[in-house]
Protein backbone atom coordinates (compact mmCIF):
# COMPACT_ATOMS: atom_id res chain seq x y z
CA UNK A 1 0.00 0.00 0.00
CA UNK A 2 1.41 3.40 -1.00
CA UNK A 3 1.31 6.45 1.25
CA UNK A 4 -1.25 8.03 -1.09
CA UNK A 5 -3.58 5.05 -0.69
CA UNK A 6 -3.08 5.02 3.07
CA UNK A 7 -3.87 8.73 3.27
CA UNK A 8 -7.03 8.36 1.18
CA UNK A 9 -8.28 5.39 3.22
CA UNK A 10 -7.60 7.13 6.55
CA UNK A 11 -9.35 10.28 5.32
CA UNK A 12 -12.35 8.22 4.17
CA UNK A 13 -12.68 6.61 7.60
CA UNK A 14 -12.52 10.06 9.19
CA UNK A 15 -15.09 11.34 6.70
CA UNK A 16 -17.51 8.52 7.51
CA UNK A 17 -17.14 9.13 11.26
CA UNK A 18 -17.78 12.86 10.81
CA UNK A 19 -20.82 12.27 8.59
CA UNK A 20 -22.35 9.66 10.90
CA UNK A 21 -21.89 11.86 13.98
CA UNK A 22 -23.55 14.72 12.12
CA UNK A 23 -21.59 17.47 13.85
CA UNK A 24 -20.24 18.90 10.59
CA UNK A 25 -22.31 19.60 7.48
CA UNK A 26 -21.59 17.18 4.59
CA UNK A 27 -20.64 20.09 2.31
CA UNK A 28 -18.01 21.24 4.81
CA UNK A 29 -16.71 17.69 5.39
CA UNK A 30 -16.33 16.85 1.69
CA UNK A 31 -14.86 20.28 0.90
CA UNK A 32 -12.29 19.85 3.68
CA UNK A 33 -11.19 16.44 2.38
CA UNK A 34 -11.04 17.71 -1.21
CA UNK A 35 -8.93 20.70 -0.15
CA UNK A 36 -6.58 18.40 1.77
CA UNK A 37 -6.14 16.22 -1.33
CA UNK A 38 -5.16 19.30 -3.33
CA UNK A 39 -2.72 20.52 -0.66
CA UNK A 40 -0.84 17.19 -0.50
CA UNK A 41 -0.78 16.86 -4.29
CA UNK A 42 -3.27 14.03 -4.83
CA UNK A 43 -5.27 16.20 -7.21
CA UNK A 44 -4.16 19.07 -9.45
CA UNK A 45 -5.72 22.52 -9.35
CA UNK A 46 -6.91 22.19 -12.95
CA UNK A 47 -8.57 18.84 -12.25
CA UNK A 48 -10.21 20.17 -9.07
CA UNK A 49 -11.58 23.29 -10.76
CA UNK A 50 -12.92 21.21 -13.64
CA UNK A 51 -15.32 19.47 -11.24
CA UNK A 52 -17.05 22.80 -10.54
CA UNK A 53 -18.22 22.94 -14.16
CA UNK A 54 -19.43 19.35 -14.27
CA UNK A 55 -22.70 18.97 -16.18
CA UNK A 56 -24.31 17.22 -13.21
CA UNK A 57 -23.69 20.23 -10.98
CA UNK A 58 -25.05 22.68 -13.57
CA UNK A 59 -28.14 20.52 -14.09
CA UNK A 60 -28.85 20.19 -10.36
CA UNK A 61 -28.55 23.94 -9.80
CA UNK A 62 -30.82 24.77 -12.75
CA UNK A 63 -33.44 22.22 -11.68
CA UNK A 64 -33.50 23.51 -8.11
CA UNK A 65 -33.83 27.10 -9.28
CA UNK A 66 -36.65 26.17 -11.65
CA UNK A 67 -38.34 24.21 -8.87
CA UNK A 68 -38.96 27.55 -7.13
CA UNK A 69 -41.42 28.43 -9.90
CA UNK A 70 -42.94 24.95 -9.74
CA UNK A 71 -43.30 25.35 -5.97
CA UNK A 72 -45.27 28.56 -6.57
CA UNK A 73 -47.71 26.64 -8.72
CA UNK A 74 -51.04 25.81 -7.06
CA UNK A 75 -51.79 22.71 -9.13
CA UNK A 76 -50.74 20.25 -6.41
CA UNK A 77 -52.75 22.20 -3.83
CA UNK A 78 -55.78 22.12 -6.12
CA UNK A 79 -55.71 18.33 -6.40
CA UNK A 80 -54.91 17.73 -2.71
CA UNK A 81 -58.56 17.78 -1.67
CA UNK A 82 -59.45 15.20 -4.30
CA UNK A 83 -56.61 12.98 -3.13
CA UNK A 84 -58.16 12.87 0.35
CA UNK A 85 -61.64 11.84 -0.80
CA UNK A 86 -62.63 8.21 -0.40
CA UNK A 87 -61.88 5.20 1.83
CA UNK A 88 -58.47 4.98 3.49
CA UNK A 89 -56.74 2.48 1.20
CA UNK A 90 -57.93 4.30 -1.94
CA UNK A 91 -56.71 7.62 -0.49
CA UNK A 92 -53.36 6.04 0.40
CA UNK A 93 -52.96 4.68 -3.14
CA UNK A 94 -53.75 8.09 -4.67
CA UNK A 95 -51.34 9.96 -2.38
CA UNK A 96 -48.49 7.51 -2.99
CA UNK A 97 -49.00 7.54 -6.75
CA UNK A 98 -49.36 11.32 -7.07
CA UNK A 99 -46.38 12.01 -4.80
CA UNK A 100 -44.11 9.48 -6.52
CA UNK A 101 -44.87 10.56 -10.08
CA UNK A 102 -44.51 14.26 -9.22
CA UNK A 103 -41.25 13.58 -7.34
CA UNK A 104 -39.80 12.03 -10.47
CA UNK A 105 -39.68 15.49 -12.03
CA UNK A 106 -39.96 18.04 -9.21
CA UNK A 107 -37.90 18.58 -6.05
CA UNK A 108 -39.49 16.03 -3.70
CA UNK A 109 -38.93 18.26 -0.68
CA UNK A 110 -41.24 20.84 -2.27
CA UNK A 111 -43.82 18.14 -3.08
CA UNK A 112 -43.91 16.88 0.51
CA UNK A 113 -43.97 20.40 1.95
CA UNK A 114 -46.97 21.25 -0.25
CA UNK A 115 -48.98 18.21 0.85
CA UNK A 116 -48.17 18.24 4.58
CA UNK A 117 -50.64 21.06 5.26
CA UNK A 118 -53.72 19.51 3.59
CA UNK A 119 -52.97 16.11 5.13
CA UNK A 120 -52.58 17.53 8.65
CA UNK A 121 -55.76 19.56 8.49
CA UNK A 122 -57.90 16.84 6.92
CA UNK A 123 -60.85 15.63 8.97
CA UNK A 124 -61.22 12.51 6.83
CA UNK A 125 -58.11 10.49 7.67
CA UNK A 126 -55.42 10.79 10.38
CA UNK A 127 -52.26 12.37 9.00
CA UNK A 128 -50.17 9.84 10.94
CA UNK A 129 -51.44 7.12 8.60
CA UNK A 130 -50.56 9.08 5.47
CA UNK A 131 -47.38 11.10 6.03
CA UNK A 132 -44.80 8.28 6.26
CA UNK A 133 -46.18 6.60 3.10
CA UNK A 134 -46.07 9.99 1.35
CA UNK A 135 -42.40 10.40 2.34
CA UNK A 136 -41.56 6.89 1.14
CA UNK A 137 -43.36 7.61 -2.14
CA UNK A 138 -41.30 10.77 -2.62
CA UNK A 139 -38.13 8.74 -2.03
CA UNK A 140 -39.02 5.95 -4.49
CA UNK A 141 -40.41 8.47 -6.97
CA UNK A 142 -37.04 10.17 -7.04
CA UNK A 143 -35.46 7.14 -8.75
CA UNK A 144 -37.92 7.13 -11.64
CA UNK A 145 -35.95 9.65 -13.71
CA UNK A 146 -32.44 11.05 -13.92
CA UNK A 147 -33.70 14.41 -12.61
CA UNK A 148 -35.71 12.91 -9.74
CA UNK A 149 -33.01 13.62 -7.14
CA UNK A 150 -29.66 15.35 -7.02
CA UNK A 151 -28.17 11.94 -6.13
CA UNK A 152 -29.09 10.54 -9.55
CA UNK A 153 -27.39 13.48 -11.23
CA UNK A 154 -24.40 13.10 -8.92
CA UNK A 155 -23.98 9.48 -10.06
CA UNK A 156 -24.29 10.62 -13.68
CA UNK A 157 -21.54 13.14 -12.94
CA UNK A 158 -19.37 10.41 -11.43
CA UNK A 159 -19.80 8.30 -14.56
CA UNK A 160 -18.89 11.05 -17.02
CA UNK A 161 -16.02 12.22 -14.80
CA UNK A 162 -14.66 8.65 -14.91
CA UNK A 163 -14.81 8.58 -18.70
CA UNK A 164 -17.86 6.31 -18.78
CA UNK A 165 -21.17 6.92 -20.62
CA UNK A 166 -23.67 8.92 -18.59
CA UNK A 167 -27.28 8.00 -17.86
CA UNK A 168 -30.23 8.90 -20.06
CA UNK A 169 -33.24 10.77 -18.71
CA UNK A 170 -35.53 7.74 -18.33
CA UNK A 171 -33.00 4.88 -18.28
CA UNK A 172 -33.97 3.60 -14.82
CA UNK A 173 -37.71 4.31 -15.12
CA UNK A 174 -38.92 0.75 -15.94
CA UNK A 175 -37.17 -0.72 -12.90
CA UNK A 176 -38.22 2.28 -10.81
CA UNK A 177 -41.89 1.75 -11.65
CA UNK A 178 -41.70 -1.94 -10.72
CA UNK A 179 -40.19 -1.08 -7.32
CA UNK A 180 -42.76 1.69 -6.83
CA UNK A 181 -45.59 -0.74 -7.59
CA UNK A 182 -44.33 -3.29 -5.05
CA UNK A 183 -43.82 -0.67 -2.32
CA UNK A 184 -47.27 0.81 -3.05
CA UNK A 185 -48.90 -2.60 -2.82
CA UNK A 186 -47.20 -3.33 0.50
CA UNK A 187 -48.21 0.01 2.05
CA UNK A 188 -51.80 -0.15 0.82
CA UNK A 189 -52.26 -3.69 2.17
CA UNK A 190 -50.39 -3.34 5.48
CA UNK A 191 -50.73 0.41 6.12
CA UNK A 192 -53.55 0.10 8.68
CA UNK A 193 -51.41 -2.29 10.75
CA UNK A 194 -47.98 -0.70 10.29
CA UNK A 195 -48.86 2.96 10.81
CA UNK A 196 -49.91 4.62 14.09
CA UNK A 197 -53.24 6.38 14.40
CA UNK A 198 -53.11 9.86 15.95
CA UNK A 199 -56.11 12.13 15.65
CA UNK A 200 -55.48 15.20 13.51
CA UNK A 201 -55.28 18.44 15.43
CA UNK A 202 -57.68 21.23 14.57
CA UNK A 203 -54.74 23.59 14.12
CA UNK A 204 -51.63 23.11 12.04
CA UNK A 205 -49.68 24.77 14.84
CA UNK A 206 -50.90 22.70 17.77
CA UNK A 207 -49.05 20.96 20.58
CA UNK A 208 -46.05 23.24 20.61
CA UNK A 209 -43.82 24.22 23.51
CA UNK A 210 -44.31 27.99 24.03
CA UNK A 211 -42.66 30.31 26.55
CA UNK A 212 -43.53 33.71 28.06
CA UNK A 213 -41.60 35.67 30.70
CA UNK A 214 -43.04 37.58 33.68
CA UNK A 215 -41.59 41.11 33.50
CA UNK A 216 -40.37 42.97 36.66
CA UNK A 217 -43.30 45.42 36.69
CA UNK A 218 -45.98 42.84 35.89
CA UNK A 219 -49.22 42.80 37.90
CA UNK A 220 -48.98 39.00 37.90
CA UNK A 221 -46.20 39.10 40.51
CA UNK A 222 -47.21 38.04 44.01
CA UNK A 223 -50.42 36.36 42.87
CA UNK A 224 -51.09 32.68 42.34
CA UNK A 225 -51.56 30.96 39.01
CA UNK A 226 -55.26 30.56 39.83
CA UNK A 227 -55.71 34.20 40.85
CA UNK A 228 -54.07 35.37 37.63
CA UNK A 229 -56.45 33.26 35.54
CA UNK A 230 -53.66 31.21 33.97
CA UNK A 231 -55.10 27.85 34.91
CA UNK A 232 -58.00 27.53 32.49
CA UNK A 233 -56.85 29.23 29.30
CA UNK A 234 -58.47 28.35 26.01
CA UNK A 235 -56.10 26.51 23.62
CA UNK A 236 -53.02 26.85 25.88
CA UNK A 237 -52.05 24.89 28.99
CA UNK A 238 -49.53 26.08 31.59
CA UNK A 239 -47.31 23.00 31.83
CA UNK A 240 -44.19 24.26 33.64
CA UNK A 241 -42.51 27.22 35.27
CA UNK A 242 -38.76 27.78 35.02
CA UNK A 243 -37.57 29.86 37.99
CA UNK A 244 -33.87 30.76 38.29
CA UNK A 245 -32.94 27.64 36.34
CA UNK A 246 -35.16 25.34 38.42
CA UNK A 247 -38.08 23.52 36.82
CA UNK A 248 -41.47 23.57 38.56
CA UNK A 249 -43.74 20.86 37.17
CA UNK A 250 -46.56 20.12 37.46
CA UNK A 251 -47.72 23.66 38.19
CA UNK A 252 -50.07 23.88 41.14
CA UNK A 253 -52.91 26.46 41.05
CA UNK A 254 -51.53 27.84 44.32
CA UNK A 255 -48.07 28.57 42.85
CA UNK A 256 -47.18 32.26 43.38
CA UNK A 257 -45.49 33.99 40.43
CA UNK A 258 -42.32 36.06 40.80
CA UNK A 259 -40.46 38.40 38.45
CA UNK A 260 -38.43 36.57 35.81
CA UNK A 261 -40.55 33.41 35.87
CA UNK A 262 -40.62 31.67 32.50
CA UNK A 263 -44.10 30.24 31.96
CA UNK A 264 -44.03 27.24 29.63
CA UNK A 265 -47.29 26.55 27.78
CA UNK A 266 -48.28 23.75 25.43
CA UNK A 267 -51.06 23.94 22.88
CA UNK A 268 -52.11 25.85 19.79
CA UNK A 269 -49.54 28.52 19.00
CA UNK A 270 -51.91 30.39 16.73
CA UNK A 271 -53.89 31.31 19.84
CA UNK A 272 -50.94 33.15 21.36
CA UNK A 273 -53.30 36.13 21.49
CA UNK A 274 -54.91 34.69 24.65
CA UNK A 275 -51.79 35.83 26.54
CA UNK A 276 -52.13 39.44 25.35
CA UNK A 277 -54.45 40.58 28.21
CA UNK A 278 -51.94 39.52 30.88
CA UNK A 279 -49.96 42.58 31.95
CA UNK A 280 -46.18 42.17 31.75
CA UNK A 281 -46.19 38.68 30.21
CA UNK A 282 -44.04 38.70 27.07
CA UNK A 283 -43.13 36.01 24.55
CA UNK A 284 -39.79 35.91 22.75
CA UNK A 285 -41.37 37.60 19.76
CA UNK A 286 -42.63 40.52 21.83
CA UNK A 287 -39.26 40.89 23.58
CA UNK A 288 -37.49 40.95 20.21
CA UNK A 289 -39.86 43.65 18.97
CA UNK A 290 -41.38 41.39 16.30
CA UNK A 291 -45.09 41.02 15.48
CA UNK A 292 -46.55 37.70 16.62
CA UNK A 293 -49.28 37.71 13.99
CA UNK A 294 -46.80 36.82 11.23
CA UNK A 295 -45.91 33.27 12.25
CA UNK A 296 -43.80 30.95 10.11
CA UNK A 297 -43.40 27.23 10.77
CA UNK A 298 -40.00 25.76 9.88
CA UNK A 299 -38.14 22.48 10.26
CA UNK A 300 -34.45 22.38 11.23
CA UNK A 301 -32.52 20.43 8.58
CA UNK A 302 -29.88 17.80 9.33
CA UNK A 303 -27.02 19.97 8.05
CA UNK A 304 -28.25 23.22 9.60
CA UNK A 305 -25.75 25.29 11.58
CA UNK A 306 -28.41 25.43 14.32
CA UNK A 307 -28.07 21.72 15.20
CA UNK A 308 -26.52 21.22 18.66
CA UNK A 309 -26.80 24.95 19.45
CA UNK A 310 -29.19 26.41 21.97
CA UNK A 311 -31.86 28.83 20.81
CA UNK A 312 -29.98 31.62 22.58
CA UNK A 313 -26.65 30.71 20.95
CA UNK A 314 -28.26 30.63 17.51
CA UNK A 315 -28.99 34.39 17.61
CA UNK A 316 -32.18 34.16 15.55
CA UNK A 317 -32.83 37.91 15.49
CA UNK A 318 -29.50 38.85 13.94
CA UNK A 319 -29.23 35.83 11.63
CA UNK A 320 -32.81 35.53 10.40
CA UNK A 321 -34.73 38.62 11.62
CA UNK A 322 -36.89 36.23 13.62
CA UNK A 323 -37.57 35.03 17.14
CA UNK A 324 -38.47 31.51 18.26
CA UNK A 325 -42.00 31.57 19.62
CA UNK A 326 -42.45 27.84 20.06
CA UNK A 327 -40.72 24.48 19.57
CA UNK A 328 -41.95 20.95 18.91
CA UNK A 329 -39.90 17.74 18.78
CA UNK A 330 -42.05 14.96 17.38
CA UNK A 331 -44.24 13.52 20.12
CA UNK A 332 -41.62 14.22 22.80
CA UNK A 333 -42.52 16.28 25.84
CA UNK A 334 -39.97 19.09 26.04
CA UNK A 335 -38.99 20.67 29.34
CA UNK A 336 -37.15 23.79 30.43
CA UNK A 337 -36.63 27.23 28.96
CA UNK A 338 -36.66 27.74 25.20
CA UNK A 339 -33.46 29.79 25.31
CA UNK A 340 -31.49 26.89 26.78
CA UNK A 341 -33.05 24.22 24.56
CA UNK A 342 -30.41 22.59 22.35
CA UNK A 343 -31.83 22.19 18.87
CA UNK A 344 -31.82 18.93 16.93
CA UNK A 345 -32.38 18.02 13.31
CA UNK A 346 -36.11 17.55 12.78
CA UNK A 347 -37.22 20.07 15.40
CA UNK A 348 -40.08 22.23 14.18
CA UNK A 349 -40.07 25.86 15.23
CA UNK A 350 -42.66 28.61 15.06
CA UNK A 351 -40.97 31.92 14.31
CA UNK A 352 -42.23 35.46 14.69
CA UNK A 353 -40.65 37.11 11.69
CA UNK A 354 -39.62 40.63 10.77
CA UNK A 355 -39.75 42.32 7.36
CA UNK A 356 -36.27 41.08 6.37
CA UNK A 357 -36.92 37.40 7.10
CA UNK A 358 -37.92 36.49 3.53
CA UNK A 359 -34.92 38.40 2.16
CA UNK A 360 -32.29 36.46 4.11
CA UNK A 361 -30.05 34.24 1.99
CA UNK A 362 -29.45 31.65 4.72
CA UNK A 363 -32.99 30.29 5.09
CA UNK A 364 -32.75 27.26 2.79
CA UNK A 365 -29.39 26.31 4.30
CA UNK A 366 -30.93 25.92 7.74
CA UNK A 367 -34.67 25.34 7.38
CA UNK A 368 -37.37 23.68 5.40
CA UNK A 369 -40.27 26.12 5.52
CA UNK A 370 -43.43 24.11 6.17
CA UNK A 371 -46.01 26.88 6.36
CA UNK A 372 -45.90 30.62 6.11
CA UNK A 373 -48.21 33.46 5.19
CA UNK A 374 -46.19 34.35 2.14
CA UNK A 375 -44.49 32.12 -0.42
CA UNK A 376 -46.10 33.95 -3.05
CA UNK A 377 -48.14 31.33 -4.81
CA UNK A 378 -49.44 32.30 -8.24
CA UNK A 379 -52.89 33.84 -7.81
CA UNK A 380 -53.72 33.14 -11.46
CA UNK A 381 -54.15 29.42 -12.17
CA UNK A 382 -53.07 30.07 -15.76
CA UNK A 383 -49.59 30.99 -14.55
CA UNK A 384 -49.42 27.72 -12.62
CA UNK A 385 -50.47 25.79 -15.71
CA UNK A 386 -47.99 27.67 -17.90
CA UNK A 387 -45.06 26.93 -15.56
CA UNK A 388 -45.86 23.21 -15.39
CA UNK A 389 -46.52 22.95 -19.14
CA UNK A 390 -43.26 24.72 -20.00
CA UNK A 391 -41.25 22.43 -17.71
CA UNK A 392 -42.91 19.30 -19.14
CA UNK A 393 -42.18 20.55 -22.66
CA UNK A 394 -38.47 21.00 -21.89
CA UNK A 395 -38.22 17.52 -20.33
CA UNK A 396 -40.09 15.93 -23.24
CA UNK A 397 -38.02 17.79 -25.84
CA UNK A 398 -34.75 16.78 -24.21
CA UNK A 399 -35.91 13.16 -23.89
CA UNK A 400 -36.80 13.13 -27.60
CA UNK A 401 -33.32 14.43 -28.45
CA UNK A 402 -34.53 17.70 -29.95
CA UNK A 403 -32.14 19.78 -27.85
CA UNK A 404 -29.61 19.53 -25.04
CA UNK A 405 -31.26 19.28 -21.62
CA UNK A 406 -29.03 21.87 -19.92
CA UNK A 407 -29.60 24.30 -22.79
CA UNK A 408 -33.35 23.81 -22.49
CA UNK A 409 -33.24 24.45 -18.74
CA UNK A 410 -31.20 27.63 -19.25
CA UNK A 411 -33.68 28.95 -21.82
CA UNK A 412 -36.59 28.10 -19.52
CA UNK A 413 -34.96 29.88 -16.57
CA UNK A 414 -34.36 32.96 -18.72
CA UNK A 415 -37.99 32.88 -19.87
CA UNK A 416 -39.27 32.67 -16.29
CA UNK A 417 -37.11 35.64 -15.31
CA UNK A 418 -38.17 37.73 -18.30
CA UNK A 419 -41.86 37.04 -17.64
CA UNK A 420 -41.45 37.71 -13.89
CA UNK A 421 -42.57 34.22 -12.99
CA UNK A 422 -39.28 34.18 -11.07
CA UNK A 423 -37.26 37.05 -9.66
CA UNK A 424 -33.54 37.39 -9.05
CA UNK A 425 -34.29 37.86 -5.35
CA UNK A 426 -36.04 34.48 -5.21
CA UNK A 427 -33.09 32.83 -6.96
CA UNK A 428 -30.60 34.43 -4.58
CA UNK A 429 -32.53 33.42 -1.46
CA UNK A 430 -33.04 29.83 -2.61
CA UNK A 431 -29.71 29.10 -4.27
CA UNK A 432 -28.48 25.58 -3.33
CA UNK A 433 -25.19 26.74 -1.84
CA UNK A 434 -24.43 23.45 -0.09
CA UNK A 435 -24.72 21.47 -3.33
CA UNK A 436 -22.39 23.93 -5.05
CA UNK A 437 -19.69 22.56 -2.75
CA UNK A 438 -20.70 18.98 -1.99
CA UNK A 439 -21.04 17.80 -5.61
CA UNK A 440 -17.66 19.09 -6.91
CA UNK A 441 -15.96 18.03 -3.67
CA UNK A 442 -17.47 14.54 -3.91
CA UNK A 443 -16.29 14.30 -7.51
CA UNK A 444 -12.77 15.29 -6.39
CA UNK A 445 -12.80 12.63 -3.64
CA UNK A 446 -14.00 10.01 -6.13
CA UNK A 447 -11.31 11.00 -8.64
CA UNK A 448 -8.60 10.77 -5.98
CA UNK A 449 -9.83 7.30 -4.98
CA UNK A 450 -9.48 6.08 -8.57
CA UNK A 451 -6.16 7.79 -9.34
CA UNK A 452 -4.45 6.52 -6.17
CA UNK A 453 -5.81 2.98 -6.56
CA UNK A 454 -7.74 3.23 -3.30
CA UNK A 455 -11.02 2.37 -5.04
CA UNK A 456 -9.45 -0.82 -6.38
CA UNK A 457 -8.19 -1.76 -2.90
CA UNK A 458 -11.67 -1.36 -1.44
CA UNK A 459 -13.17 -3.25 -4.39
CA UNK A 460 -10.85 -6.19 -3.70
CA UNK A 461 -12.05 -6.17 -0.09
CA UNK A 462 -15.66 -6.35 -1.30
CA UNK A 463 -14.77 -9.20 -3.65
CA UNK A 464 -13.00 -11.09 -0.88
CA UNK A 465 -16.28 -11.17 1.04
CA UNK A 466 -18.58 -11.75 -1.94
CA UNK A 467 -16.34 -13.99 -4.10
CA UNK A 468 -18.18 -17.24 -3.24
CA UNK A 469 -21.39 -15.69 -4.60
CA UNK A 470 -19.99 -14.44 -7.91
CA UNK A 471 -20.78 -11.14 -9.67
CA UNK A 472 -24.38 -11.16 -8.42
CA UNK A 473 -23.15 -11.46 -4.84
CA UNK A 474 -20.79 -8.52 -5.39
CA UNK A 475 -23.65 -6.48 -6.85
CA UNK A 476 -25.85 -7.23 -3.85
CA UNK A 477 -22.95 -6.36 -1.55
CA UNK A 478 -22.60 -2.92 -3.18
CA UNK A 479 -26.37 -2.38 -2.98
CA UNK A 480 -26.50 -3.25 0.73
CA UNK A 481 -23.39 -1.20 1.52
CA UNK A 482 -24.93 1.87 -0.15
CA UNK A 483 -28.26 1.32 1.62
CA UNK A 484 -26.49 1.07 4.98
CA UNK A 485 -24.52 4.26 4.34
CA UNK A 486 -27.63 6.17 3.29
CA UNK A 487 -29.35 5.32 6.59
CA UNK A 488 -26.34 6.74 8.46
CA UNK A 489 -25.74 9.90 6.40
CA UNK A 490 -27.24 11.86 3.51
CA UNK A 491 -27.89 10.00 0.28
CA UNK A 492 -25.49 12.23 -1.66
CA UNK A 493 -22.71 11.40 0.79
CA UNK A 494 -23.56 7.68 0.63
CA UNK A 495 -23.44 7.70 -3.16
CA UNK A 496 -20.15 9.59 -3.17
CA UNK A 497 -18.52 6.99 -0.93
CA UNK A 498 -20.04 3.90 -2.56
CA UNK A 499 -19.62 4.80 -6.24
CA UNK A 500 -15.81 4.37 -6.51
CA UNK A 501 -16.08 1.01 -4.74
CA UNK A 502 -18.88 -0.07 -7.09
CA UNK A 503 -17.03 0.84 -10.28
CA UNK A 504 -13.79 -0.61 -8.93
CA UNK A 505 -15.62 -3.87 -8.23
CA UNK A 506 -17.05 -3.97 -11.76
CA UNK A 507 -13.57 -3.41 -13.19
CA UNK A 508 -12.09 -6.19 -11.04
CA UNK A 509 -14.81 -8.58 -12.22
CA UNK A 510 -14.60 -7.48 -15.85
CA UNK A 511 -18.36 -6.92 -15.99
CA UNK A 512 -20.46 -3.98 -17.15
CA UNK A 513 -20.24 -0.91 -14.93
CA UNK A 514 -23.94 -0.05 -15.41
CA UNK A 515 -25.57 -2.56 -13.01
CA UNK A 516 -23.13 -1.53 -10.28
CA UNK A 517 -23.86 2.16 -10.89
CA UNK A 518 -27.57 1.33 -10.64
CA UNK A 519 -26.94 -0.53 -7.38
CA UNK A 520 -25.54 2.71 -5.97
CA UNK A 521 -28.39 4.78 -7.44
CA UNK A 522 -31.16 2.59 -6.02
CA UNK A 523 -29.29 1.87 -2.79
CA UNK A 524 -28.76 5.57 -2.09
CA UNK A 525 -32.54 6.07 -2.17
CA UNK A 526 -33.26 3.15 0.18
CA UNK A 527 -33.77 5.35 3.22
CA UNK A 528 -36.88 4.13 5.01
CA UNK A 529 -35.81 2.94 8.47
CA UNK A 530 -34.85 6.16 10.26
CA UNK A 531 -36.10 9.76 10.06
CA UNK A 532 -32.57 11.07 9.53
CA UNK A 533 -31.45 9.27 6.37
CA UNK A 534 -33.63 11.31 4.03
CA UNK A 535 -34.96 14.83 4.33
CA UNK A 536 -38.62 14.03 3.63
CA UNK A 537 -38.62 11.46 6.46
CA UNK A 538 -37.46 14.21 8.78
CA UNK A 539 -40.08 16.63 7.45
CA UNK A 540 -43.03 14.41 8.40
CA UNK A 541 -41.74 13.36 11.82
CA UNK A 542 -43.21 16.18 13.90
CA UNK A 543 -46.39 16.76 11.85
CA UNK A 544 -47.18 13.04 12.10
CA UNK A 545 -46.17 12.74 15.76
CA UNK A 546 -43.89 9.83 14.83
CA UNK A 547 -41.27 8.13 16.97
CA UNK A 548 -38.23 6.17 15.80
CA UNK A 549 -40.21 3.01 16.52
CA UNK A 550 -42.85 4.09 13.97
CA UNK A 551 -40.18 4.43 11.28
CA UNK A 552 -38.74 1.03 12.17
CA UNK A 553 -42.16 -0.62 12.16
CA UNK A 554 -43.08 0.75 8.73
CA UNK A 555 -39.61 1.08 7.24
CA UNK A 556 -38.10 -2.36 7.84
CA UNK A 557 -40.61 -4.27 5.66
CA UNK A 558 -40.56 -1.53 3.00
CA UNK A 559 -36.75 -1.51 2.95
CA UNK A 560 -36.58 -5.31 2.79
CA UNK A 561 -39.03 -5.46 -0.13
CA UNK A 562 -37.39 -2.56 -1.99
CA UNK A 563 -33.85 -3.93 -1.64
CA UNK A 564 -34.90 -7.48 -2.50
CA UNK A 565 -36.66 -6.21 -5.60
CA UNK A 566 -33.63 -4.13 -6.59
CA UNK A 567 -31.22 -7.04 -6.02
CA UNK A 568 -33.30 -9.39 -8.16
CA UNK A 569 -34.26 -6.96 -10.93
CA UNK A 570 -31.14 -4.83 -11.50
CA UNK A 571 -29.39 -7.73 -13.33
CA UNK A 572 -32.58 -8.29 -15.35
CA UNK A 573 -32.88 -4.69 -16.56
CA UNK A 574 -29.11 -4.06 -16.64
CA UNK A 575 -27.30 -7.37 -17.33
CA UNK A 576 -23.95 -8.03 -15.66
Amino acid sequence: MTWEQALVLISLVALIVVLVRGRIAPAVAFSGIAFAYYVVGLISLESALAQFTNTALVTVVLLLLLSIALDKSRLLELVADRLLAGPYRWVLFKIITATAVTSGFVNNTAVVATLIGPLRSSSRHPASRLLIPMSYAATVGGVLTLIGTSTNLLIDGFLTSSGLPGLSLFQQMPLGFVLLATVTLLLVITGPRLLPRHDNKSSMLSDYFLEAEVQPASRLIGRTVWENGLRNLNHLFLAEIVRRGELIAPVEPSEVLVAGDLLVFSGDVRRIDVLAPFDGLLTHGHKAGLPVDNLVEVLVTADSMLVHRTVKEAEFRSRFDAAVIAVRRGPSQLAGAIGTLRLRAGDTLVLATGPDFEKRNNLTRNFIIISRPSIAKFSDWRKSAAVVAAFVAVVAGAAAGWFDFVKGLLVLLAAFLLTRLLTLGELRRNAPFSLLFIIPSALIVSKAMFETGSAQLLARAVLAVCEPFGPLGALIGVLLLTALLTELMTNNAAAALAFPIAIGTAQQLGTSHLPFAMAVLFGASASFITPYGYQTNLMVMSPGGYTLRDYLRAGVPVSALYLTGAAVLIPVFFPL
